[in-house]
C-alpha cells in the first residue's frame, strides 16, 4: 500500500461536513446540493472554467488514454460524437484473467479502513470530478448527444449529487451496527454472567461491475459505482462503447485519489470492449463479479437477472411512461409543461412520457371544455411553439444518440394519424448532428393495432396521444401498463379529488412514482437527488431505486467475530 498523501484527518477536515449534510438531507428530503449547476460558478479554488474545461477535453482527443492498470493487452476505441466528429481516443483493453485478481488485492486494506474513511475518499473523488465539470460536460455531450447545458448539469452536478447520495446511504446502512468491539453480558442468576466481546465489520461482497449506458453515462453510472465502492467493493467499470470517455475520466480520477489516500488504485478499473466483443456478458457471469449495476434495454437486463446468478444484480430497464389527462385548472401551464417534457433531450430519457391518455369526450379546463382533438392539437402547437426557434430547439433537443432512435422516430409516423410531424433542425456549429423535433401520433386506445404500438416502449422523441372511453378506463390502462411493462414515471392532471386519490391508489399498488398537476418549472422526467426516488424497484421498469437503503444494503454483509471476554 502506498504512503498516504491524503490522511483520514485531512479528508475529514475537507469533507465530513458535506457528508453530515448529505445524511441530514436524505432524512428531510429537502433541496440541497454541494455542486454548483451554473457554469459561471467554476473557475476558482482550482476548478476549471469554461475555457480551461474545453481545452482539457480537447487535449484528450486523438490520444491514448493510459490508466496504468494491470492486464492491458492492447488498445481499442472508436467513439464518434452524435454531433459528428470522431473522438479518436484509444483506451486500454484488459485481460480479465489478470485484471480481476489484481482488483482483489486491495480489498483487505479498503475493508479495514472503515465506513467513514471509505465515504470520505469517495467524497474526495466527487470533489475532484466536480472541479472538472466543464471538461466532463464536453465528454458527456460528445458521447450522449445531450445539448451542452444539459450535459453540464445532468452529466455534472446532478450526477455528482446522485453519487454523493449513494455514499450517504452506504454510510448510513453500514453504521447501523456499532463499529469496533461491543461487550455482551447475559445474567446467570447466582452464577457469573456469560460475557463475550463482539466485533462487527461491514465486508464487501466482492468485485462490482458497472455496465454503463449511452445516454446518461455519469448520471446512471455514479450511483452504483459509489454505492459499491463506499461499501468496500472494488469496481470494474464497463462503459457503453459509444460513451466511454466520461466514465474513463471518472476511473482516472478515482484511481488517483485512491493512490493518494494510500489505497490500491486497482480498486477501480476500466474494461473497454473491442468492436463486437460483448464483454459485458463475459464479465457478468465471472465468479469474481458479485455485484452488477446496469442501465439499458429490457432484454439484456432480463438476461442479467436470469444468468448472473452469482451476483447481486441491480437493473434499470425500459418502461412505458404514462400521463393521465383528466382535467386541469391551468390549461396553458399543463400544455407548456408537457411540451417541455416531451422535447427535452429529444425524449431520450427513461423518464420521458410516452403515452398521453385522454378521454375521447374531452376534458374540463379553466378555458372551458376541450375535446380530445383540441387537446392534442393544442399540445402539438405548444411543442411547435417551444421548438420553433432553431437555436432554442438545438439547446433543448441535443442530437439523436444513435441511428436506432432515428429509425423508430421515422417509423412512428406510420402508426396512426400524425398530430405533430417531426422536423429536421440544423445545428450550425455541428452540421452533421442529427437533430429532430418530436412526433405526436394519435391512436384509438380501443383498437388492437393501436395497442400494439403504444403498449411497448418507443424510445426517442415519439409520443402517443391515446383516446380512451373515460378517465376510469385510462386508470385501468395505466394499471395494466405499469404492471406488465413497467414505468419509471407516471403523471396525471386532474381537478377532481376522487380522481387524484384513484390515480394515487394505482401508483401505490403498482409501485410507480407519480407527479400530479405539474404546470411550472418542475417536469415529470426530472428527479432531484436527496429528495426524489428515481424508479421504485417495484415494477418491471427497474428492480432498484436511486437511491434508497435497499440500493446499498445488500452490497455488503456484516461479519461478526466473538471472543470470550
Amino acid at each position: 500500500m502506498a504512503t498516504a498523501q491524503l490522511t483520514t484527518d485531512r479528508l475529514a477536515e475537507k469533507h465530513r461536513s458535506t457528508l453530515d449534510q448529505a445524511l441530514a438531507t436524505i432524512r428531510t428530503r429537502a433541496y440541497w446540493s454541494p455542486y454548483p449547476e451554473h457554469p459561471k460558478a467554476y473557475g476558482t479554488d482550482g476548478s476549471l472554467d469554461a475555457a480551461a474545461g474545453l481545452a482539457a477535453h480537447q487535449s484528450t482527443l486523438n490520444t491514448r488514454f493510459d490508466l496504468d492498470q494491470p492486464g492491458t493487452d492492447g488498445w481499442t476505441g472508436g467513439e464518434t460524437s452524435p454531433y459528428g466528429p470522431s473522438l479518436g481516443i484509444e483506451y486500454p483493453h484488459a485481460d480479465l484473467d489478470v485484471l480481476l485478481p489484481a482488483m482483489r488485492a486491495g480489498m483487505g486494506a479498503w475493508r479495514d479502513a472503515g465506513a467513514e474513511t471509505r465515504a470520505l475518499v469517495c467524497l474526495e473523488i466527487l470533489a475532484r470530478i466536480s472541479a472538472r465539470t466543464h471538461e466532463f460536460a464536453h465528454a458527456v455531450m460528445h458521447t450522449s448527444g445531450q445539448a451542452f447545458m444539459m450535459a453540464f448539469q445532468a452529466g455534472g452536478p446532478h450526477a455528482q449529487d446522485r453519487g454523493l447520495e449513494a455514499v450517504a446511504y452506504a454510510y448510513e446502512e453500514q453504521t447501523r451496527t456499532p463499529a469496533g468491539r461491543a461487550g455482551w453480558s447475559k445474567p446467570q442468576g447466582k452464577r457469573d454472567p456469560l460475557e463475550l466481546s463482539k466485533e462487527f465489520t461491514p465486508v464487501g461482497r466482492g468485485i462490482a461491475l458497472v455496465i454503463g449506458c449511452n445516454t446518461f453515462p455519469t448520471w446512471n453510472g455514479y450511483p452504483g459505482l459509489f454505492a459499491s465502492l463506499a461499501t468496500g467493493n472494488p469496481v470494474v467499470v464497463k462503459p457503453h462503447p459509444r460513451a466511454v470517455l466520461p466514465l474513463a475520466l471518472t476511473v482516472r480520477v478515482a484511481r488517483e485519489v485512491l493512490a493518494e489516500a494510500g489505497f490500491d488504485p486497482n480498486l477501480v478499473t476500466l474494461a473497454v470492449e473491442r468492436p463486437g466483443e460483448g464483454i459485458a456478458k463475459t464479465l457478468a457471469v465471472r465468479p469474481e463479479i458479485r455485484i452488477i449495476d446496469y442501465t439499458g434495454s429490457t432484454a439484456f437486463g432480463d438476461w442479467l437477472e436470469a444468468n448472473a446468478r452469482q451476483a447481486q444484480v441491480y437493473t434499470e430497464k425500459a418502461g412505458v411512461n404514462t400521463v393521465v389527462v383528466d382535467s386541469t385548472d391551468d390549461y396553458k401551464g399543463m400544455l407548456a409543461n408537457l411540451a417541455f417534457s416531451l422535447s427535452l433531450y429529444s425524449g431520450q430519457m427513461c423518464t420521458t412520457p410516452q403515452n398521453l391518455l385522454i378521454p375521447r369526450d374531452g376534458i374540463t379546463t379553466d378555458q372551458g371544455p376541450k375535446s380530445y382533438d383540441e387537446v392534442v392539437a393544442d399540445l402539438a402547437a405548444a411543442v411547435g411553439g417551444l421548438l420553433g426557434d432553431d437555436a432554442r430547439a438545438n439547446g433543448l433537443l441535443g442530437a439523436l444518440v444513435n441511428p436506432d432512435v432515428k429509425a423508430r422516430l421515422e417509423a412512428a409516423a406510420g402508426l396512426g394519424e400524425v398530430a405533430l410531424a417531426s422536423r429536421e433542425v440544423v445545428n450550425p456549429e455541428y452540421p452533421d448532428a442529427v437533430v429532430r423535433t418530436p412526433v405526436i401520433v394519435k391512436l384509438d386506445g380501443s383498437k388492437p393495432d393501436a395497442q400494439a404500438a403504444y403498449f411497448s416502449e418507443c424510445f426517442g422523441p415519439v409520443s402517443f396521444a391515446v383516446s380512451v372511453d373515460s378517465t376510469a378506463d385510462a386508470l385501468e390502462l395505466l394499471r395494466r401498463t405499469v404492471r406488465e411493462k413497467g414505468a419509471m414515471t407516471v403523471g396525471a392532471y386532474t381537478t377532481s379529488a376522487d380522481t387524484e386519490r384513484a390515480v394515487e391508489e394505482v401508483c401505490l399498488e403498482e409501485s410507480a412514482q407519480l407527479s400530479l398537476n405539474l404546470t411550472g418549472g418542475v417536469y415529470v422526467n426530472q428527479t432531484a437527488a436527496f429528495s426524489d426516488f428515481h424508479g421504485s424497484g417495484g415494477n418491471p421498469a427497474a428492480n432498484a431505486a436511486l437511491c434508497d437503503g435497499a440500493f446499498v444494503s445488500n452490497r455488503f454483509r456484516v461479519v461478526e467475530v466473538r471472543r470470550q471476554a
